[in-house]
This record gives structure tokens, C-alpha cells and sequence, in this order.
């Protein structure tokens, strides 16, 4: 019996014995209630309890609270506070949201937030007061932030998004996704926030970082990676979470690049770009959607019903429940002004199909006077609260609802999770440019200079959604490259320039460090770190504020609200790169970043650059296996690079006809999409094109060989991409349709096959119906959307 409540460390304690003896004793009285036997099916469970229910208790099964207000902290010692007593007593709550976050919009930092054996105390501690003070006793769910990692004190950080994208390694990916749904779940957490779905195609928007890039169908597989990591092969394991989709949908595509606002695509271009990565997750079985701030041709997502009920529930068949992004039922009438009150605005949302309410001020009184007036109906209440607590008995909560406090101290941020970091981050660090080869860095160097804002700055390389960490779990660049080294070189450092403030540049010391060195490592980018002095919206995202005279500039230029009107570096630190580069000693640029860039200089005149986007807590090791080529990079762009803003959008798969050069330059972008070099070198031979069946079931295997010609071990991204020769509605240009990631060993040959089907071939026709014609395809296989190896033709009858 202890066992089945995961609780047995609890004996440890004489007084949480009694405790909950006295909880068992009260279940064991009961045994008759229907929904809390376990051997009963969940819909007659669910059915059962929704039939006890108050009004007040269903609409506060909906409200998903603010968590980290909910516990008290007092030495070593965690409670749950007042605040989540009356929550619970007064609200019925039966959702908490970033319980155990700590950045500066909570102020929680590494002094008064949580280390994840405290989490877990606090996490359980919430669940026995709900079960024991409360007339159903029904457990809490608790959703984290879990991108890149868990967004708590002490666990382990991996690179953001973009960066996890890079890899082109879903295999990799989901085996990450699994340790961060571990780390989360021993601390109490039942719902992973993530994956971010959204098509990136502005990079002046300040999300990028948190997205997989341009490309619908890698998003999918990295979407479905995800999936399958957080939720495993049951959500009742105790080691998996639930996953939460963001956000429903084409959010990742601002107009001016501002963050939440409106969104003008066609229903073509939404179902053929914008809603295949989620309905790919929703078929992998992902049991939560976010919904999104912005609005598509003039309808608020949260209050979008042909998107929640008609495209998400009738014809994908999601069978789990939405949840608001942070106030976006109140945005109805706040933001979007299309609901006159509060009233009007939760009516909007849960008529629309929005199951539960993130923050807890869009629902709560504002639903139970819309259901007291008669504006919702109790049976779409019921509906919601359904959803809801069929995944709570999903999860097992009823049962199991605590964790091991000593558990999640052991293996919170293990050493094997922290070697898995290193290995995602390395797998993602793409080579841009590689001239005379620069790189690999030679290990007879006697003297490296270590230059930039960001070659040891901790938080810059960590990235938005990402909790405060101890020094000593960080490694940056400088001390990666240290680490390497050792003694057999000099490493001297010096930073040169912050991210956006100028009144402390040290260029010239820079530079006369760089002279006196064999080789100079400039290491720039950008910041989405937040500080305490950075104002806050209410939706968590970092308002852009003047500085006072005589004030530093933070390093923060991108991370959620932080928007871009240009893509340049900021600041002096392309001053800072021309005085390095103007010494003659060899360049190597490391960028650090959540964005697109402006790099033009950087690319026509430094030899080598090295994008590694937010690389997490090994970025610096990760980093210095790559520029020291005990790792060969095979890192590849999932998003382009542009050469100007003006140039905006620009994606690889952009809809015929070709476009044409500007007047002052070329139409595409610096660097293309699915951009990456390696050390070793690669040729492509033997396409082999077999097409079978029909345009009603088609089948078409694409097989090819590629041989590594170098001496050097490598890992090559072979990219297929599709053109559709003819159609009835206009086609992109090209579009991936299968990847992989192949380990070739020096001088040895892979032979590659894909299989494609009829969901590589449709089209959505002018009558807005999904269909395969008859007609030619070119296929196109290559190193990236820019480097095509060979190409084929095969025609469907």
C-alpha cells in the first residue's frame, strides 16, 4: 500500500506517518465511491465525480493558478502558504502553473526558490492539503515550463528550440525530451509546457529562439520527438508528463514582427504550412493544446472555434483538453476588443472549446455569472471539466499523487543528463563558414585569445524560459576552451563589449590581446537573459523600456517581447570584430544567439563562424569539441539568414514564381536553410527513382548513395526535398520531405532510402479539398535547400 501511493519514504517520519494513516483511513471509508476505485474505467469515473460536483468546484477545476505563490519557504523547511489555502478553500482550484519557476518576473531566485528536493516537498505538501481539506478530494495538476528544461532551480538545461532544431536528430531530441520530462515529474510536475510548434518565418520577432525554424515538416518530426519524450509510453508511468502545444497556431508570424499581434494568412496557406506540425503532434498523441495570442484574419485563437472544435477535435480527433496562453480570455476584451465584458470574453473562450484558464482571471467569477445568466450552457461546462479530469485519472493522480523528495535529489540533473546536454548542444552547433580551413583549431596552440560579451557571460547562453542556476552548472566558451586546453596553452580573456551598452567597450585592449595571440575567438550574439531591473507584462513577457542617462543597457535583445526592428548586432561588437579582424591574427566568430542576424561583414571577411544559438548549460564544452574537432560539426540552419530586413520574409519554401534580385543585392538569403558544413567532405551518386500505385495510393522509394571522400569521420544531413512540376493551386518552390542524420565513417559509402506517400504528394486543391494529381515531381537531394546533389523526376497517373 505504500507503494501504490509513492509515498514510502514518508515512514521516515513519524508524524507524516500518522498523517497519512489517518488520509488512508479516510479513502479506506470510501471504498463505495466509484471514482475512486481504480479498477473502474475512467469515463465512468470521471461521470461519477462530475456528478458530485458543485458548480463552484467545476468552474475551479478549470483555473489554472500561478503556482509559485502557493508555497512558503522558511530555511530549510516548505509549506503551503496562505494564498494557496484560500485558493483552494475559496476557488476550488484544481490546476497550478510554474509552481516551482524562479526567474525575475516570479523574483524567485536561487536564495528563496526551490532545489528540487524542496520542490517535491513543496509539490506534495499542496497535494495532501487538497486531499485532506477538501469535500472531493481531488488532486492538483501541475503544469511547468519545460522547453529546453525544466524551468526550475537545479535542473538541467538544455539548448533552446532553435538550437534543438539544428541537430536534425529527432531520435536525440526525444531522448531529451524524456529527461526533462523525468526531472519534471520527481519534482511534483504533471504537464510539460512545450513543444512550440510555430512556423519561424520573422525573425525580427522575439520568439525564434523558442521555435524549431521555418520548415513545416521539420517542426513535425521535432514536434512528434517531443511528444513521444514527455509522454512516453504512459503518462501514468511516473516518469512522464503531459504535453502541452504551443500555440495553437500561427503565432511565429507577427506583422512588423510584434509579438501577439494579428496575423493575416489565407485558409491555404494556414492548413499547408501552419497547422501540419500540430495536427503531426496531435496524432502522436499529445493530450494538451495552448491556445495563441494573436488573431487570424481578424479571430482571436482563444476564441477561434473552427480552429479548437471543428479542425483540432472533429477532424484531427484530439481527445485532450485546451488551456489559454497567460490571459488571453481576458485579452478578448483587454486586447482584441471583441467581447464588451469579462463575462462575454469566457463565454467566447469555452464556447470555442477552451478547457481550462491560465492564470485563473479569464474564467472563475466571470464563468460562473455566465453560466448563472444563462449565456453557457451547463453541458459545455461539464464538457470542459470532463476533459480535465479524465487526464488527472489518466495520470494515475488518485492513486499516486506524491513523489520521493530524495528521488528527485538524486536525480535531478545527474551526470547523465548533464552528458546528454553536451550532446545536444554539440549535435546543434552549426559551421557557417570554414575558409582555408580555419577550423579545427590546431591542439600545438600556445596562445588563444578569448574575446566577446558572450564568451563568459552564464546567462546569456541559457536562453528565455529558463530558471536562475549555480555558477558551477554552467560552462561557457571561456571555460570550455580552458577546460581543453589545460596547460598546454595560454588562454587569456578579455570581454570587449556588452551585448547593447557602449559606455564600457574595452576595443582597443581587445585587440592589442588578439595581436599578441595565434588565434583570436570573438564570441557575440545576443541575450534574451532577463535581469531584476527589466518591467514585466502581464503575460510574463519583458517590456522594452527607456534608459535613463547614466544607466547601463542590459544585454537583452531578444526573449518573449523583446521584438527587433533590425537584424544587426547591437551595441560595439561589430566594432569590437573589425578591430580583432584588422590585427591579422585568425578569426574564428562563435555566435550565441536566439535569432537571425545581420553577418555580412562578419561573412566577407572573417574565415571562420560558428552559430551555436543558445547552447544551454554545456555550450561552452559542447562549443570547444567543435572548434577543436574532437566533434565534427553537423549542426544544419532551420532557418534562413537574411542579408537585410528589407528582404523580409524570406524562407526557403516560399510559393512560385521565383523570385528576382533587388535592385542594391540578391533576393536570397546570406545563408540558406538547411545550411551546415562539416570537417570531412561528401559526395552524392546512384539516385535510384521507383514509383508504384496510383495518385489514389501512391508509393515512391528514392534511394541514393553518399561517400565520405575525406579522411575525416563525419555526420551528414542528407536533405529530399519535393517539387510539384504542375498543379491546380500555386506550389512552393521546393519543400523538405525527408531527412537524415548519417555517421559515415573516412572513405566509407551509406546507402540512403526514402519511402514516399500519399501525405508527401497532396495538394489542397481550389475547392479547398486535399487531393494527389496526376503529373510530374522533380525530387531534389542534397546538403541543403542551396546544395543539390542530384535530382530526379517520377510522375503519378
Amino acid at each position: 500500500m505504500f507503494r501504490s501511493l509513492g509515498i514510502s519514504s514518508f515512514i521516515k517520519s513519524p508524524l507524516l506517518l500518522v498523517l497519512w494513516l489517518g488520509a488512508a483511513c479516510n479513502v479506506f471509508g470510501q471504498e463505495s465511491v466509484l471514482y475512486k476505485q481504480a479498477n473502474v474505467p475512467t469515463a465512468q469515473r470521471v461521470e461519477d465525480l462530475l456528478s458530485r460536483m458543485t458548480l463552484e468546484e467545476k468552474v475551479g477545476q478549470l483555473s489554472t493558478l500561478l503556482g509559485w505563490k502557493m508555497y512558503q519557504k522558511d530555511g530549510e523547511e516548505v509549506t503551503v502558504s496562505k494564498a494557496f489555502e484560500e485558493a483552494v478553500q475559496e476557488r476550488h482550484i484544481g490546476m497550478l502553473w510554474a509552481t516551482l519557476r524562479a526567474d525575475p518576473w516570479t523574483q524567485k531566485t536561487l536564495t528563496n526558490g526551490l532545489n528540487p528536493r524542496q520542490a517535491a516537498v513543496a509539490t506534495n505538501a499542496m497535494q495532501k492539503y487538497v486531499l485532506e481539506n477538501t469535500r472531493l478530494g481531488i488532486p492538483m495538476m501541475m503544469a511547468e515550463e519545460c522547453p529546453h528544461g525544466h524551468m526550475a532551480i537545479g535542473t538541467t538545461v538544455f539548448p533552446t528550440s532553435i538550437g534543438q532544431a539544428a541537430t536534425w536528430n529527432p531520435a536525440l531530441i526525444e531522448e531529451m525530451a524524456a529527461t526533462i520530462a523525468l526531472e519534471a515529474r520527481l519534482q511534483g510536475g504533471h504537464i510539460g509546457y512545450g513543444p512550440v510548434l510555430d512556423l519561424a518565418r520573422e525573425p525580427r520577432w522575439s520568439r525564434v529562439e523558442e521555435t524549431y525554424g521555418e520548415d513545416p515538416y521539420l517542426n513535425s518530426q521535432m514536434g512528434i520527438a517531443m511528444v513521444k519524450g514527455f509522454q512516453g509510453e504512459s503518462i501514468a508511468s511516473g516518469e512522464n508528463v503531459i504535453s502541452t502545444l504551443k500555440h495553437f497556431t500561427a503565432y511565429g508570424v507577427p506583422e512588423g514582427g510584434h509579438n501577439g499581434t494579428s496575423v493575416s494568412i489565407g485558409q491555404r496557406e494556414l492548413h499547408e504550412s501552419y497547422l501540419p506540425p500540430f495536427k503531426s503532434a496531435v496524432k502522436a498523441g499529445a493530450l494538451s493544446v495552448m491556445t495563441a495570442y494573436n488573431s487570424i484574419d481578424g479571430i482571436p485563437c482563444t476564441s477561434n472555434g473552427y480552429l479548437l472544435n471543428t479542425v483540432l477535435r472533429d477532424d484531427w480527433g484530439f481527445d485532450g483538453f485546451v488551456v489559454s496562453d497567460l490571459g488571453s480570455i481576458s485579452g478578448l476584451k483587454g486586447s482584441h476588443h471583441v467581447a464588451a465584458t469579462s463575462e462575454d470574453a469566457a463565454k467566447l473562450a469555452i464556447d470555442a472549446g477552451v478547457d481550462s484558464d491560465l492564470g485563473g482571471y479569464g474564467f472563475d467569477t466571470y464563468l460562473l455569472e455566465a453560466i448563472k445568466s444563462g449565456k453557457v450552457s451547463q453541458a459545455v461546462l461539464d464538457q470542459a471539466v470532463r476533459r480535465v479530469l479524465k487526464v488527472k485519472f489518466e495520470m494515475g493522480l488518485f492513486e499516486n499523487p506524491y513523489v520521493d523528495p530524495q528521488k528527485a535529489a538524486r536525480e535531478v540533473r545527474s551526470s547523465s543528463h548533464v552528458a546528454l546536454a553536451r550532446k545536444v548542444a554539440r549535435e546543434g552547433v552549426v559551421l557557417l563558414k570554414n575558409e582555408k580551413n580555419v577550423l579545427p583549431l590546431g591542439k600545438d596552440l600556445k596562445s588563444i585569445a578569448v574575446i566577446g560579451p558572450n564568451a563568459d557571460n552564464t546567462y546569456n547562453q541559457l536562453g528565455d524560459y529558463t530558471a536562475p542556476q549555480p555558477d558551477e552548472n554552467v560552462v561557457t566558451v571561456l571555460e570550455g576552451i580552458q577546460n581543453k586546453v589545460g596547460n598546454t596553452a595560454k588562454v587569456e580573456y578579455i570581454k570587449g563589449c556588452a551585448i547593447r551598452d557602449t559606455t564600457q567597450s574595452q576595443i582597443t585592449a581587445a585587440a592589442s590581446l588578439a595581436a599578441r595571440s595565434e588565434v583570436a575567438v570573438v564570441v557575440l550574439g545576443g541575450s534574451s537573459a532577463r535581469d531584476f531591473d527589466t518591467e514585466y507584462e502581464e503575460t510574463a513577457a519583458a517590456k522594452v523600456s527607456e534608459v535613463g542617462e547614466g544607466e547601463v543597457i542590459s544585454d537583452m535583445e531578444s526573449g518573449e517581447g523583446f521584438d527587433r526592428m533590425t537584424l544587426d548586432l547591437l551595441g560595439d561588437q561589430l566594432k569590437l570584430v573589425k578591430a580583432v579582424q584588422q590585427t591579422g591574427t585568425p578569426v574564428v566568430v562563435v555566435l550565441i544567439k536566439g535569432r537571425p542576424l545581420n553577418l555580412n561583414w562578419i561573412d566577407e571577411n572573417v574565415p571562420a563562424i560558428v552559430d551555436a544559438w543558445y547552447p544551454g548549460q554545456e555550450g561552452g564544452n559542447a562549443i570547444a569539441d567543435v572548434l577543436f574537432g574532437d566533434y565534427n560539426p553537423s549542426g544544419r540552419l532551420t532557418i534562413s539568414v537574411p542579408r537585410s530586413v528589407g528582404q523580409l520574409p524570406v524562407f526557403y519554401n516560399y510559393r512560385n514564381p521565383q523570385r528576382h534580385d533587388y535592385v542594391e543585392g540578391s533576393a536570397a538569403p546570406l545563408y540558406a536553410f538547411g545550411h551546415g558544413l562539416s570537417y570531412a567532405d561528401f559526395a552524392y551518386s546512384n539516385l535510384e527513382i521507383a514509383a508504384s500505385g496510383n495518385a489514389q495510393s501512391p508509393a515512391v522509394k528514392v534511394q541514393f548513395e553518399v561517400k565520405n571522400i575525406s579522411n575525416v569521420d563525419g555526420e551528414e544531413v542528407v536533405q529530399l526535398y519535393l517539387k510539384d512540376m504542375v498543379s491546380s493551386t500555386v506550389r512552393p518552390l521546393m519543400t523538405l520531405r525527408r531527412f537524415e542524420k548519417v555517421m559515415i565513417p573516412a572513405g566509407e559509402s551509406r546507402k540512403v532510402s526514402f519511402l514516399l506517400g500519399a501525405e508527401d504528394l497532396r495538394v489542397l486543391g481550389q475547392d479547398m479539398d486535399w487531393l494527389i494529381e496526376t503529373g510530374d515531381f522533380q525530387v531534389l537531394v542534397g546538403r541543403s535547400s542551396r546544395d543539390i546533389r542530384l535530382e530526379g523526376k517520377f510522375g503519378m497517373e
